[in-house]
């Protein structure tokens, strides 16, 4: 029998070296890498996370939102970090960061003007974000004539970089739209660069961009979730190690005979006899219901066990019939030998999903 023990969320940092290091190899030596680490770095701990990749030379990181940058700061990264997604009531904490908005927006351009220079700031670093066909965030072509006329206009600001985004560079069947997004970038960056003094650095690739488009990496790439083992194709997932395990541990076992149910609302009825094990982890640690009724997969000892019934807020229940096993048994939800990405699937959704969802009372168990 194991000893009992907690849920935890085991993060690999040896696993991340090794992403780091085979997304590296993917692209010109010469071209500089953005690490994501929004989200807590993708549901994991973002300050070991950072702290590893910038011992290992990474060239940005990118946030979500200020707050999520400010952390890293506050934690002693020094290496520059984007925010991606500003708004302006953040903006004096961003800049106090020596944070580096993206301007996505006419408002956003002008708000952060009005506050770089309320700070004094002179030539501060911002990043001009274009929509290229992801319909999210960003300028669009017919706009460069007056942002760039705003942006040469303000001695508050400095544009060290121009981006987009790319909407399926997963999907090899979207290859001629993503070929139309790359185009569609570079007559941006055509119109504006002799608008702009200086000459921005160029990024336009994700994870899946750098696996599958590398000939349109520019001056820099972006990685998020093929840092932390997933690459959204699987014959590629074979090169990459998922970095977060979240493990848990068999609470109690129970043999069920025919016609008993199992957890809120009767949700599993026995058709036979069969023996259950509760799990010390359920929907407020980020295993949602939409895992339970056997949409959901667990390793235990190596052989998979479906969850059954409902999963509850810090309890569910797994069939653990002819699965030797015993309580205090450890068991695996997802990560090594136990894919995220396979997980997601069975309940219909992704990997992102699931890893980034992993609530903070879940320990973090940091692994060299």
């Amino acid at each position: 029998m194991a000893d009992p023990r907690e849920t935890v969320l085991e993060i690999d940092l040896g696993a991340l070296e090794h992403n780091y290091r085979y997304l590296k190899a993917r692209i010109e030596p010469k071209t500089k890498f953005l690490a994501v680490v929004k989200a807590y770095a993708y549901g994991s701990d973002s300050i070991a996370i950072a702290r590893k990749l910038e011992a290992l030379g990474v060239d940005y990181f990118a946030v979500a939102y200020t707050h999520e940058g400010a952390f890293l700061r506050d934690h002693g990264i020094i290496t520059p970090i984007l925010v991606l997604h500003p708004q302006p009531v953040n903006f004096d904490q961003l800049i106090a960061r020596c944070l580096e908005p993206s301007i996505y927006s006419d408002r956003i351009l002008k708000a952060f003007q009005e506050a770089a220079k309320a700070a004094g700031q002179r030539h501060y670093p911002v990043h001009l974000k274009f929509n290229t066909g992801l319909n999210r965030l960003g300028f669009r072509e017919e706009d460069i004539p007056h942002i760039a006329m705003k942006a040469q206009q303000s001695e508050a600001l400095k544009v060290i970089s121009l981006f987009s985004h790319l909407a399926a560079s997963d999907d090899r069947s979207e290859s001629v739209f993503t070929h139309a997004q790359i185009d569609r970038f570079k007559s941006i960056v055509k119109k504006i660069s002799g608008k702009l003094d200086n000459k921005p650095f160029l990024h336009l690739l994700n994870t899946s961009g750098i696996l599958n488009y590398p000939e349109a990496q520019f001056d820099m790439v972006r990685s998020g979730i093929g840092l932390y083992g997933y690459s959204n194709n699987p014959d590629l997932d074979q090169e990459l190690k998922p970095v977060a395990t979240l493990k848990t541990v068999i609470s109690q076992i129970h043999e069920i005979t025919p016609g008993e149910s199992v957890g809120y609302n009767r949700a599993f009825t026995a058709r036979n006899k069969c023996t259950i094990a509760t799990l010390p982890l359920g929907h407020a640690d980020g295993l949602g219901r939409i895992y339970g009724n056997a949409r959901g997969v667990v390793s235990v000892n190596g052989q998979k066990a479906p969850i059954v019934g409902n999963v509850c807020m810090d309890m569910l229940m797994i069939d653990i019939s002819g699965i030797p096993c015993d309580e205090g048994d450890e068991v695996i939800l997802f990560g090594k030998g136990h894919s995220a990405e396979m997980v997601a699937a069975s309940a219909k959704t992704i990997s992102y999903e699931l890893i980034t969802g992993i609530s903070q009372r879940v320990r973090r168990e940091i692994l060299p």
